[in-house]
């Protein structure tokens, strides 16, 4: 019985740290409806007054973006704003043939009376970050508004974001993300359904009530002074927006985020980037956790609340880990409840746990309708939508769970780009792309062996116990191969 006992405690543990992360979500939930309709009243530069109008620095950090320089050196130059106070750094870490196509396009802005500067290093040394301090020190804006390569913003993109820097306090301004290619496949669906959620329930939840939210990287505005006041950029985590945006707020500076400023950006098509991408956010989350654990614990100024809120936020990832375990034990559990009658009383308690996925199904839903509308219509397509979601996303459990024990253990890793596309609509073509990672993870054989280690799960179903059967996880095991043999398939035929 030891070891059954060890498998017991292992599971009981990770479905209680599952459900205290989606009451979290609920509470985030509660604070975003509360919210929603209340008005702004944030004070705001005057920008008829042309006094008021601060300088603004724009930087491109960009490595090898063959694909999508030119479509985003056309969108930047469209940018409306006072030239005599506007500068546009890109910042190009870049190796490849895209060098020179870029100095051609900067070069014809420049001939448009537009201040671009294509700014060269001879080396990657902090990766992004590094590539952003660099441009810092040169940069004469008093704010610095960043896009990574693949994001188009509306032309009107400062006029929205920059007047609520009249508040002296506020060191970041972030928007909403939107997504171009958002129903270009299963896939693009899948990851819009996820960031929908982050940049609508989690990001205003924690920043109306005054909780730590993160600079995501891209689509948004810094005061120069927050930067260098918190430390200035530091490449020693994956995730260097959320290292630099805790360290801000630690240091008192105040966040603004506004939902209804979308900036447009294009997703993943293929697994292999979307792989990639997952992988460097949820170790630098947990990067960022170790980082930042003993200093959130002992700062005297954020109310223990937001403590919480943050150290839930920096382990979001870690529920990943979480979540494999709790699959993995599941079939274990399902012999040991039919074979050990005496845990009955156990089991009982137990299944109060599937509280947990009523609670992100509730969440989900206020965010798909927010979007989407609501209506019975588009609650049954929702239904579709949030298991498709929640079984690629368990599908992806131990590729994420690899990455969150790495940021957790120190181990050290390359800051791997998401190759872009250039892609918006079914008719634009992927397989040409010279940056596609072509050998899948050996992580991938092990998804596959996964998907039919949960058939055995289904199959268990049928022949446990001595009343016919037991059916009560054969919708989790279900959705587990679902989830499993997706990512495992589209991993090795690198099919959108």
């Amino acid at each position: 019985m030891i070891i059954e006992y060890a498998i017991i405690l292992i599971y009981t543990i990770c479905l209680l740290l599952i459900f205290i992360y989606a009451l979290a979500q609920l509470n985030l939930l509660i604070n975003y409806l509360k919210h929603r309709n209340k008005e702004d009243n944030a004070e705001k530069f005057d920008f008829e007054n042309p006094e008021e109008i601060p300088f603004v620095t724009i930087q491109l950090p960009v490595y090898n973006e063959l694909y999508v320089m030119k479509r985003l050196l056309k969108n930047i130059a469209k940018i409306k704003y006072p030239l005599h106070k506007l500068e546009i750094q890109v910042l190009d870490d870049s190796t490849d043939e895209s060098i020179e196509k870029t100095a051609k396009h900067v070069k014809k802005i420049q001939e448009l009376g537009i201040d671009i500067q294509h700014i060269r290093r001879s080396n990657r040394e902090g990766f992004k970050a590094g590539a952003l301090k660099e441009g810092l020190k040169t940069a004469k804006g008093e704010f610095i508004a960043i896009f990574d390569a693949d994001f188009l913003p509306q032309d009107d993109w400062l006029y929205q974001t920059v007047p609520y820097f009249k508040d002296k306090n506020i060191g970041v301004v972030q928007t909403r993300w939107g997504h171009i290619n958002r129903n270009y496949s299963t896939l693009t669906r899948i990851q819009a359904f996820m960031l929908d959620a982050h940049f609508t329930l989690e990001q205003v939840g924690r920043n109306c009530k005054g909780h730590f939210i993160n600079f995501n990287g891209t689509a948004g505005i810094w005061r120069k002074e927050c930067i260098y006041d918190a430390g200035n950029w530091q490449g020693d985590t994956l995730t260097e927006d959320i290292d630099l945006s805790y360290r801000a707020q630690l240091n008192n500076w105040k966040f603004k985020y506004l939902e209804h400023v979308e900036t447009p950006a294009e997703l993943p098509v293929v697994i292999s980037a979307a792989r990639s991408q997952q992988f460097r956010w949820n170790k630098g989350g947990a990067e960022n956790f170790q980082k930042m654990l003993k200093k959130i614990l002992t700062n005297k100024h954020i109310s223990f609340k937001t403590k919480i809120h943050g150290l839930l936020h920096l382990l979001n990832s870690s529920m990943f880990t979480c979540i494999f375990l709790v699959a993995i034990l599941s079939i274990p559990m399902l012999y040991i409840k039919n074979e050990y009658a005496h845990l009955k009383n156990y089991f009982y308690v137990m299944s109060f746990f599937v509280l947990s996925s009523l609670i992100f199904f509730i969440c989900y839903w206020h965010m798909y309708k927010n979007i989407y509308g609501g209506g019975f219509v588009k609650f049954f397509k929702y239904i579709g939508a949030f298991f498709t979601f929640f079984s690629v996303a368990m599908g992806f459990s131990l590729h994420n769970s690899i990455a969150v024990l790495e940021g957790h253990w120190g181990k050290k890793s390359e800051f791997v780009r998401t190759p872009k596309f250039n892609i918006k609509t079914i008719k634009d073509g992927w397989k040409n792309n010279k940056y596609i990672k072509k050998k899948p993870s050996v992580h991938v054989i092990l998804e596959g062996l996964l998907s039919i280690y949960f058939i055995f799960g289904m199959y268990s179903a049928f022949i446990v116990g001595d009343q016919g059967g037991d059916f009560g996880l054969f919708p989790f095991h279900f959705m587990l191969f679902s989830g499993f043999s997706y990512v495992f398939f589209k991993s090795i035929f690198s099919k959108a």
